[in-house]
């Protein structure tokens, strides 16, 4: 039985009609491998950065009618939240999987984070091709990085730094099917060279 990765019947949770059935289907099927996420992956970044690191699985709590579209478990270094920090997230909506990490519009951080970034344009271009760039957490839409130059890069950044709803993520997808989800290992895996390649844009 998978632990950690994410099988079909994860994604199928999404088509689940109804608030309260989704949230059934979801807190019993997904959300047991988000908490088992979050307690390996906040022990993981505790030891890697030499910051305590505290896991916010998503609760949804403020859904009254529409039911989510997508879950995750956030990491940060603030017990009592994530939003308003630079975070690590994991997570899925229907036909994806992400692991990322950035700042979202509720951030007092992200003027500071954005002229970090302005620097490491170099770095953020070295990240391997399957890397993405978002300018909009709650979307599925999202760019390779390979794919773009970094005058586009720029503009992500310009727009975190000057648009009130302006967010900037990094990470990867992985699709049903993929590699990285066939198995526990894998996916632990997949996850933690991720996570370990996106640190300096965090440090």
């Amino acid at each position: 039985m998978a632990k950690y990765h994410f099988t079909n019947k994860d994604f199928k949770v999404f088509t689940v009609d109804g608030l309260e059935p989704r949230m059934n289907a979801l807190i019993e099927t997904t959300r047991p491998k988000l908490e088992a996420l979050g307690e390996h992956f906040s022990t993981y970044l505790t030891e890697q950065t030499d910051e305590t690191f505290y896991a916010h699985v998503a609760k949804h709590l403020r859904r009254k009618t529409n039911p989510p579209n997508d879950t995750w478990v956030a990491f940060a270094t603030n017990k009592r939240g994530y939003k308003m920090l630079p975070h690590f997230q994991i997570g899925l909506f229907d036909d994806h999987a992400f692991v990322l990490f950035g700042v979202i519009y509720e951030s007092p951080e992200k003027e500071r984070m954005a002229k970090k970034w302005r620097n490491q344009l170099t770095e953020i271009k070295n990240l391997d091709d399957n890397f993405i760039i978002k300018g909009d957490h709650m979307k599925k839409t999202f760019e390779y990085i390979k794919d773009i130059d970094n005058e586009k890069i720029e503009q992500y950044i310009n727009r975190l730094e000057t648009v009130k709803k302006g967010e900037l993520m990094f990470g990867k997808v992985f699709y049903p099917g993929d590699e990285a989800l066939k198995s526990d290992k894998k996916f632990l895996t997949a996850i933690e060279s991720t996570f370990f390649a996106l640190l300096p844009l965090y440090q």
